[in-house]
């Protein structure tokens, strides 16, 4: 990496810092908000101000970084989009992507508000008007966890929940499936997930390795890419 490209990128990181204590005093307790370095996607975590996810700093990047990661210069912003963290907390997070002057991501701004009080407010104003109760739309659970271990698990697991059975009961289309949508994710974007899949899956680094090559060649083919 260009040192002066490197430079660029800690100067935009050391200017938001002072934004992430902002942002977060600005909407206070019900908010945190996090700066993100993806050159080290095991500890992205640079700055953090409020506890609504549990980030600290020094920490790894959740599924949605992974995600971004995965998307690579091509990622955009994601704004407004409701997720629930582990423990049942409903938020509304905004993930904005950092570019460097070549147009590179590099990082990320993320917002997250807890939108659990807001809702249950407005589930007591309807039900005081005489509002009929709607049906709660499921939100989708996102690991927000400070090691990039518990978050290529979850991935894993979420997967799994999706297909019936253990890995052995698995048929081909299937397992590559799994492997596709984990590499999707950015998964394996991380150092040693490749070999943490395989642990967590049960079988040996080489069928994963196996498994994720056909997967992307598989993608590959059917987007009209190159191997």
């Amino acid at each position: 990496m260009d040192n002066a490209l490197n430079a660029e990128r800690d100067a935009v990181l050391a200017a938001l810092k002072p934004v992430v204590d902002g942002i977060a005093a600005t909407f206070g307790p019900v908010c945190d908000v996090v700066l993100h370095d993806y050159r080290d996607p095991e500890h992205s975590v640079v700055a953090v101000a409020g506890a609504v996810t549990g980030r600290t700093v020094g920490g790894a990047m959740s599924e949605i970084g992974l995600r971004v990661l995965a998307a690579g210069d091509e990622a955009s912003d994601e704004l407004n989009y409701v997720t629930r963290t582990r423990n049942g907390t409903a938020v509304k997070s905004s993930t904005i992507v950092l570019r460097d002057s070549t147009g590179a991501v590099f990082g990320a701004l993320c917002v997250n508000v807890d939108v659990g009080a807001l809702t249950q407010v407005h589930d007591l104003l309807g039900a005081l008007a005489g509002a009929g109760a709607a049906a709660p739309a499921e939100l989708p659970t996102t690991t927000f966890g400070n090691d990039i271990d518990s978050v290529v698990d979850a991935l894993v697991d979420a997967h799994r929940s999706q297909q019936r059975g253990s890995w052995a009961e698995l048929d081909r289309a299937e397992r590559l499936e799994l492997f596709g949508g984990l590499d999707t994710r950015g998964v394996f974007a991380v150092r040693g997930a490749v070999e943490q899949v395989a642990a967590r899956l049960g079988i040996s680094r080489a069928s994963a390795y196996n498994y994720l090559s056909r997967a992307r060649a598989a993608h590959d083919t059917s987007t009209g890419g190159s191997a």
